[in-house]
């Protein structure tokens, strides 16, 4: 009885031991800091190539009540001849996060991102912060310094380099080009065609290819004048009261003609200079008389502000229309050779 009772005894208190570490193994449990703040610094990677980006993290456990200040220090590389040379650059500064935790702490994560173009080893030293809690300024620091190594590609120069292998040249086939060949054949055949054709139909009228690139002649002078008299004739200016309109327009008509005609610089002249430079042109003095006429009158009416009458308006544009018809050039007729009388005509 006694043994029996011994053993259910055992067999309770491994049962309760169990139970209660069975309770502790579910239960999770954060250590507890044995002081408020608590620093702590670390690096994503702690070695990188030249030229990479590495994020440095400082991470700060505080009360709530304590204010965090994280200062602006700077990281220095340790050579082998003892020298200190700053070398880390910071791309980006972050803003500091807080994480809130339980009860009255939460947790400051301040993160810096850096790179170095240098090779080396970098001690970035301890960490630090500034925490001010009531009537206490003081620095924290981390309990360990971190250290990042930096290399470089390095360049196996006992490698073999092997020769280059010679450039390989495809073997050529007509049919690739067969088609585009046969192609351009046709279209320079069509294109030969079309400009013999042209230049048959251009035959029959007497003409050649080579005069389809010839810009045409410019019209006569008396053709353009006699064109623009029609024109100011149409407008009826003098009949709507623009005797100014009207005198100017046939003024330079007339100007325009004679410059054309004799080479002679008649927009910039005046009346007088213009009747002086036609003295030795042949032109009947009836002629001159009305170019005149027609000048003096548009000189009055352009600054003198005269009024002529309807009478003088039509006399007026009669008077150049016949100047230009009196002075034009003379066509000559060209007149047909005669036929030669053959022999049997002679005899």
């Amino acid at each position: 009885m006694k043994l029996s009772r011994y053993i259910s005894i055992l067999f309770i208190a491994v049962l309760l031991s169990a139970v209660a570490c069975s309770k502790s193994a579910t239960t999770k449990t954060t250590p507890l800091r044995d002081k408020y703040p608590y620093i702590s610094a670390y690096l994503d990677k702690d070695s990188i190539k030249i030229g990479d980006r590495f994020v440095y993290t400082i991470e700060v456990e505080r009360d709530v009540m304590q204010h965090i200040v994280f200062p602006t220090f700077d990281f220095e590389r340790a050579s082998e001849e003892g020298k200190e040379v700053s070398s880390v650059e910071i791309i980006r500064d972050f803003e500091p996060d807080t994480i809130k935790g339980e009860g009255r702490h939460d947790l400051i994560r301040k993160r810096y991102e850096m790179v170095i173009f240098d090779e080396g080893i970098y001690h970035l030293g301890r960490g630090q912060a500034l925490y001010v809690d009531k009537n206490i300024v003081d620095t924290l620091f981390t309990d360990e310094e971190n250290t990042i190594v930096v290399t470089t590609f390095r360049i196996d120069s006992t490698a073999v380099l092997r020769p280059l292998k010679p450039q390989m040249w495809p073997k050529f086939y007509f049919g690739e080009i067969s088609g585009y060949l046969a192609i351009a054949i046709a279209v320079i055949a069509l294109l030969a065609l079309l400009i013999w054709l042209l230049a048959r139909h251009l035959h029959k009228r007497g003409k050649r290819l080579r005069d389809i690139f010839k810009t045409p002649p410019p019209p006569p002078a008396h053709i353009v004048a006699i064109e623009a008299l029609e024109r100011l004739k149409n407008q009826k200016l003098w009949q709507n009261s623009k005797h100014k309109q009207y005198y100017s327009a046939l003024s330079d008509i007339l100007r325009t003609y004679i410059a054309n005609a004799f080479s002679i610089g008649a927009m910039e002249m005046a009346t007088d200079e213009i009747i002086e430079a036609l003295q030795d042109e042949r032109i009947s003095q009836k002629s001159k008389m009305d170019l005149v006429s027609i000048l003096r009158d548009a000189d009055l009416v352009k600054f003198a502000k005269a009024t002529p009458e309807a009478e003088d308006n039509e006399l007026a544009f009669d008077k150049a229309y016949y100047f230009v018809e009196e002075t034009k050039p003379v066509e000559v007729e060209e007149k047909e050779p005669e036929d030669t009388p053959t022999k049997n005509e002679k005899r």
